[in-house]
């Protein structure tokens, strides 16, 4: 394990995200459990164990990293990996020639509750009250084809910008945040604040299956090749996945984008997962390759699990791989097989 693969020069540079993911554990319950499937049931209380003796052996990592294996049970998960980043947009604070593509708030009329579903687990339905012929009514909340073709939310004020391109605006939403470069050359952070409750439905996997891109070449950048050469056909695409993100805006270089645990991720370090999989809180050492696109290799070293996605189902990893031409690169190809290893106390 290699913590420069990562990013780090050290070990002892992993400190600041385990910090973040000590204080999110600090506010779960010591008793409840985080993860129970055959032969495995951890707590709250092992993740937080689990934290805080990594975070003791940081200063002696460096020089003997076989602790990690003398001090921590290692339970295998073979899993796929993806990659995200944080992309740039160019953008306008107000409607402009060529700033035609609205980046949303939170709508004030989309609603969300949880429901009890059977067992121990519970169900989130998101929707809107309109009034019908015998009163009101709930539906669930617009659609993407609904918002960006019929314009459901035009003319409401909830516009934080306007951006140059549809497809940028797209990407934005799939990755969850990012960065807007205005015309009057400030800066500003785009963060993850809501989601309509619509399903995710990958259009790379609908190209695959219209034989539109070879099912070895589906990845973001070939996406984005797709969609810029075929403009008439382009917003058809994007309205097959009905999903839809809203944002709020930080304004400045900002912390970074925010995790589910409302923390900011760190590069190469932060995963998101199906916490049904593995939970927020989970310390995991993995080995990812990094595709030959963005110069071969792998990230090798430890991940904490700190968000999660609609996209990110089952056994599936996603790597936040950061901002620039090698985030982009990264995340944009990665898409490869192979095992991670929750780690926990061996005294536990």
């Amino acid at each position: 394990m290699d913590p420069r693969s990562q990013g780090l020069a050290s070990w002892n540079d992993l400190a600041p995200a385990l910090a973040q993911s000590l204080s999110y554990m600090a506010t779960r319950p010591a008793d409840g459990v985080a993860l129970d499937r055959p032969g495995v049931r951890v707590t709250n209380a092992d993740f937080m164990a689990a934290l805080r003796q990594l975070s003791g052996l940081l200063p002696s990592l460096d020089a003997n990293p076989g602790l990690l294996a003398e001090r921590f049970r290692w339970l295998r998960v073979d899993t796929a990996w993806t990659g995200y980043y944080e992309p740039v947009l160019l953008a306008s604070r107000r409607p402009a020639p060529g700033y035609a593509h609205p980046i949303y708030r939170t709508p004030p009329d989309m609603r969300v509750t949880e429901l009890a579903t059977s067992g121990s687990g519970r169900q989130r339905m998101t929707y809107r009250v309109v009034n019908g012929p015998k009163g009101r009514v709930l539906r669930p909340y617009y659609d993407r084809t609904e918002i960006d073709a019929g314009g459901a939310l035009r003319g409401k004020g909830l516009e934080l910008a306007w951006a140059a391109d549809p497809v940028d605006v797209y990407i934005l939403q799939v990755q969850g945040s990012g960065r807007l470069r205005f015309t009057d050359g400030s800066e500003a952070r785009v963060l993850y604040a809501a989601q309509n409750g619509r399903p995710y439905v990958s259009i790379g996997r609908i190209l695959k299956e219209r034989g539109d891109l070879p099912p070895d070449g589906v990845n973001m950048p070939a996406i984005r090749q797709w969609l810029e050469d075929h403009p008439t056909e382009a917003q058809a695409l994007m309205n097959t996945n009905p999903s839809y993100v809203f944002f709020r805006l930080e304004e400045g270089a900002g912390s970074g984008p925010l995790g589910c645990t409302g923390r900011p991720l760190t590069p190469w370090v932060s995963l998101a997962t199906d916490r049904s999989v593995l939970p927020s809180g989970a310390l995991v050492a993995f080995s990812t390759p990094v595709p030959q696109h963005a110069g071969g290799g792998a990230v090798t070293g430890l991940g904490l699990a700190q968000d999660t996605g609609g996209a990110i189902k089952g056994y599936r990893i996603d790597l936040f791989c950061g901002a620039g031409d090698r985030a982009a690169a990264v995340a944009g190809h990665l898409d490869a097989s192979g095992p991670a290893w929750l780690l926990l106390p061996r005294d536990r």
